[in-house]
């Protein structure tokens, strides 16, 4: 029997409570300073961990302080200063062509909205809407792995698709814990519900997770 949407509603709640107790600290990962760094820590995030891409932007923002520093480089050059994040020849193109736009058309400035952000060489919803939440403060759902994995699992939604994930989100979730939301479900991801092995003995929400291994 399919759950009614009031249910459902009230079961994410639930466990939203139960999540922000379990992790009342949580916060965004990756080191940055401002607008720029961080659109440029999140392209490079890809395939690669937060404390990856914090270990070679601390070298990377102190080398390139303007984005005009990212257009002088030669490619090679800048393929050898973020090579340990992985796909670093497309990350370099795509690092390049967003500084490129942003100085040509955004006068040097990170946009504010998902439309322009979007505009933007390699910058996906994913990514633009960790800079709006994180640095304009506009709320916004960050679609990750551990996003879609996890809330298939819980049957929040029944679908792959992170922009129909996220709009389905946007439906359960209170627009004030939009932000909040993803890195409760990324650390849940990373110490409880991990994707290989899920530690479903020791989940707080194991009794309202119909995925749950009891």
């Amino acid at each position: 029997m399919k759950e009614s949407k009031a249910k459902l509603k009230k079961r994410v709640s639930e466990i939203l409570e139960i999540l922000s107790k379990e992790y009342p600290d949580v916060k965004i990962q990756l080191d940055f300073t401002n607008p720029a760094e961080l659109l440029i820590a999140t392209i490079l995030s890809a395939q690669c961990t937060d404390d990856r891409v914090n270990k070679v932007t601390k070298t990377l923002f102190a080398k390139y302080k303007v984005l005009d520093d990212y257009l002088k480089v030669p490619d090679e050059v800048l393929e050898k200063d973020i090579f340990s994040t992985g796909y670093y020849k497309a990350k370099t193109q795509k690092i390049k062509a967003t500084a490129k736009m942003l100085v040509e058309e955004f006068g040097g400035e990170v946009p504010n909205n998902i439309e322009d952000l979007t505009k933007l060489p390699g910058v996906g919803r994913k990514t633009a809407n960790v800079v709006l939440g994180h640095i304009f403060g506009v709320p916004a759902i960050v679609v990750d792995t551990h996003v879609v994995r996890i809330s298939n699992k819980l049957k929040w939604v029944d679908t792959e698709n992170p922009e129909k994930i996220e709009l389905a989100l946007m439906e359960l979730i209170p627009k004030e814990q939009w932000v909040i939301f993803t890195h409760y479900i990324i650390n849940h991801g990373r110490k409880v519900c991990i994707a290989r092995k899920p530690q479903c003995a020791n989940c707080k929400i194991k009794h309202l997770c119909p995925s749950a291994e009891l």
